[in-house]
């Protein structure tokens, strides 16, 4: 998947298993490293939280929905405002 952020575009990737209306994983990016994700699941619809330290503390606000192997949504970095995701299912 890719941010488009302040600081340019950011790539990651996201590792899932759903289970009914919740899902785990992990979301990996060279910038901001590995952390295990958890969330909700509505329809085709994920949503969570993750925190991140640099390049200052904030919670990201991820919403990401998919439709076949793509996916689309935003994240929202707290007082900077929300940001477009793309990507597409490795």
């Amino acid at each position: 998947m890719t941010v488009q952020s302040p600081m340019g575009a950011q790539q990651g990737t996201l590792a899932i298993t759903v289970d009914g209306g919740a899902f785990k994983g992990t979301q990996t990016s060279a910038t901001f490293g590995s952390s295990d994700i958890e969330g909700t699941v509505e329809g085709d619809t994920l949503k969570w939280s993750s925190k991140v330290t640099s390049p200052m503390p904030m919670t990201l606000e991820h919403t990401i929905t998919f439709t076949g192997d793509t996916l689309s949504g935003s994240v929202k970095a707290g007082a900077f405002g929300t940001f477009p995701v793309t990507g597409a299912r490795a």
